[in-house]
């Protein structure tokens, strides 16, 4: 995402001409799109997708499991697995 971001910035800056970045080659300037899709082929091959998701869906869960356990005055840890 902030390889997008900065190529988005480099191409503002570099149509209207402003700074340093006017200097520079287009090619330059959108190198940072290259590497937005390299990290973004990278992510999907090795899986970070798709594990970032289920930690996401998890903790979604566990906040509503958790919320549902203080509504019903269950703070305390589960009597399941033979504490008593």
């Amino acid at each position: 995402m902030w390889f997008l971001a900065l190529g988005l910035l480099g191409v503002v800056l570099k149509f209207l001409e402003i700074g340093p970045v006017a200097q520079l080659s287009w090619l330059v300037v959108l190198i940072p799109f290259g590497l937005a899709m390299a990290w973004w082929a990278w992510a999907d091959w090795s899986g970070y997708t798709k594990r970032k998701a289920v930690e996401r869906d998890d903790q979604r869960r566990q906040d509503r499991i958790d919320r549902q356990r203080s509504r019903l005055g269950m703070l305390g840890g589960s009597r399941r697995g033979g504490r008593r």
